[in-house]
């Protein structure tokens, strides 16, 4: 007698409405059309407002040295493909002992982290257990192909392994109705239904323009000024680049010395503003700081030319004369966050080559100054890649937002793209309201000049750190900032990688203080004191970028970093004044915090 298998092939399905079931698939497949009209339509007339950038051709290119390395040579030809045909032959072997009754152990296993293949039935039954096992193989073979194809020069190695994760990403069986049990359990058991709600929410995730945004949050909670971004305070000072926010204060003395805080253009200002009890500028307020925010504008093309010199010269050297103006203090503490830092750093390199001494202290939020060890971010970045890029940015004026944050995105394509493809449009269910997400999806745009300037010279180039970087006709020495500094770096960043900034730390004049938290480059920054979470460390000097070596002489502490660094700032001066109200009665606030400029969305 046949021997029975241990499980069907999807569990606990319910019954299935035949009738139904064809008339949701029916639909789903209207659904998916008018997605695709909407996609295509702006496109065929001329009217669509941007494409999102083609990494397709530069993907082949890279991928083809990886291949032309392993075909070139008959001998690693057969090498490679003799190792995937034993894997995948151990694979059918090991299946067909188990389904004889046989206990086998998996030929390969997923991570325990890997949320794709958290749902039981990947492992208890046969058939998912086989095509998880057949596409880790296949994705770990992939892998070696680049990390073993000797050839490579190193830029070529690092962008073969991005491009090979990402199409290793979207390939994933968890992807895929037929290939994930939990889809296929929920659309046998809802009878499509999951589908034809998916696809609506795909064709509403179009804008007119045939730009597709996926939804990680829900748009209809949160909003800017309603229930994000609620500090108290006023903008005191515009101008075209930025507007200027000072915070009303909470306590009846302050410290003598304001904080002046730079974030960066690429995102908006209320990351660290968010709901009351995350934000880290409320947070500074309560303990007694005079706290001023620089709030970026959305720009336009009419802001093409604006370039880093502009930035700084009207952003945070133009926030120093009104801070003075209004406190009529000459010492300003300031802190940058991400691209903010690296302009904070340009401009504290530039004040010290004008004799400028308005800076008593620089805090830097996992922002980097150099960019050897810049991560995946630098896949992007190359001269031919840059030159498609600022072609596309003449046309437009600027780079607009969605083509940035579609790059964060693919940096962690496995927690911020294909989870939400999942649930959004096959699922067919509203993703979670997240403050956080929600900020995540505000993009904004970047001027033509500017970004060009920063991707150059920065990214391409490593100007700052050797001395090459000149901004405003002056040559930039970050040796000559004698400033103290707080570093903090992310462990889990992959934006600006803990790496990169402990090595930037070795190109001030002055002292730093390296502290490292854990998270990434926002959760580790934005972690409220009273929620108790993750945790930071600090040690000694800091020196190279080895950060596990670091890590070894490192002291860790529970919780938040932020009380660590108010200590810090203390000790930088503590004599204290009556709390300032915004504007100081010399300047009239022009509204409310947290101003216009940051409710512009792309």
């Amino acid at each position: 007698m046949n021997k029975l298998p241990d499980k069907p092939v999807v569990s606990d399905t319910g019954s299935v409405d035949i009738e139904r079931f064809a008339h949701n698939i029916a639909r789903f497949v209207e659904q998916g059309g008018k997605a695709l009209a909407a996609y295509l339509k702006p496109r065929e007339g001329g009217t669509a407002k941007i494409e999102v950038p083609d990494q397709l051709g530069d993907a082949i290119r890279t991928l083809s040295q990886v291949v032309e390395y392993w075909v070139s040579d008959p001998e690693r030809t057969v090498e490679v493909q003799t190792k995937l045909g034993t894997a995948y032959l151990e694979l059918w072997e090991n299946t067909a002992r188990r389904m004889a009754g046989e206990d086998v152990p998996p030929t390969t296993v997923a991570d325990p982290k890997d949320k794709r293949f958290s749902d039981p039935e990947w492992t208890t039954n046969q058939f998912f257990l086989f095509l998880q096992q057949l596409y880790l193989l296949t994705v770990r073979w992939s892998e070696r192909l680049v990390t073993d194809a000797k050839s490579l020069d190193p830029h070529t190695r690092q962008k073969a392994e991005f491009y090979v994760r990402q199409i290793a990403n979207a390939l994933s069986p968890s992807n895929f109705i037929l290939t994930n049990p939990e889809l296929l359990r929920e659309t046998l058991s809802s009878n499509a239904d999951n589908l034809v709600r998916g696809m609506a929410m795909l064709a509403e995730d179009i804008d007119p323009f045939g730009n597709f945004k996926i939804r990680q949050s829900d748009p209809t909670m949160f909003e800017v000024g309603r229930n994000l971004a609620l500090t108290p305070g006023k903008v005191i000072f515009q101008n075209e680049l930025m507007q200027l926010i000072q915070y009303s204060p909470s306590t009846e003395t302050v410290l003598k010395t304001p904080l002046l805080i730079v974030p960066p253009w690429i995102n908006k200002f209320y990351v660290l503003d968010l709901t009351p009890d995350k934000s880290y500028i409320k947070w500074c307020v309560d303990q007694g700081l005079t706290v001023f925010v620089i709030s970026w504008v959305n720009p336009d093309e009419r802001l093409a030319e604006k370039g880093f010199a502009e930035y700084m010269r009207e952003g945070p050297l133009t926030a120093l004369d009104i801070i003075e103006q209004v406190t009529g203090e000459t010492d300003v503490h300031t802190a940058g966050y991400c691209v903010g830092g690296t302009l904070l750093a340009v401009t504290l390199a530039y004040m010290a080559a004008t004799s400028d001494k308005r800076i008593k202290s620089a805090t830097f939020f996992a922002a980097q100054v150099d960019f050897t060890h810049a991560g995946d971010l630098k896949v992007f970045v190359d001269e031919e890649q840059l030159n498609a890029l600022e072609k596309r940015m003449q046309d437009l004026g600027y780079l607009e937002g969605q083509q940035m944050a579609t790059a964060f995105n693919l940096l962690r394509s496995n927690d911020l793209i294909w989870p939400y493809v999942v649930n959004n449009y096959l699922r067919g269910k509203a993703p979670f309201p997240f403050d956080l997400l929600y900020w995540n999806s505000d993009a904004t745009r970047m001027p033509a000049a500017n970004h060009s300037f920063y991707l150059r010279n920065c990214y391409l180039n490593n100007a700052l750190t050797a001395g090459r970087m000149t901004v405003a006709n002056v040559l930039l020495d970050l040796k000559k900032v004698k400033v103290p500094v707080y570093n903090l770096a992310t462990r889990e960043d992959h934006i600006a990688p803990a790496k990169s900034v402990l090595l930037g730390s070795k190109y001030f004049g002055g002292p730093v203080r390296f502290v490292l938290s854990g998270s990434g480059h926002i959760a580790g920054v934005v972690n409220p004191v009273a929620k108790g979470k993750y945790q930071y460390w600090t040690g000694p000097k800091p020196s190279g970028s080895n950060v596990d070596t670091w890590l070894k002489k490192a002291t860790e502490h529970p919780g938040s970093w932020w009380p660590d660094w108010l200590d810090w700032i203390k000790k930088q001066g503590d004599e204290r004044v009556w709390a300032r109200q915004p504007g100081g009665g010399k300047l009239t606030p022009i509204e409310d915090a947290p101003g216009s400029y940051v409710k512009v969305r792309s």
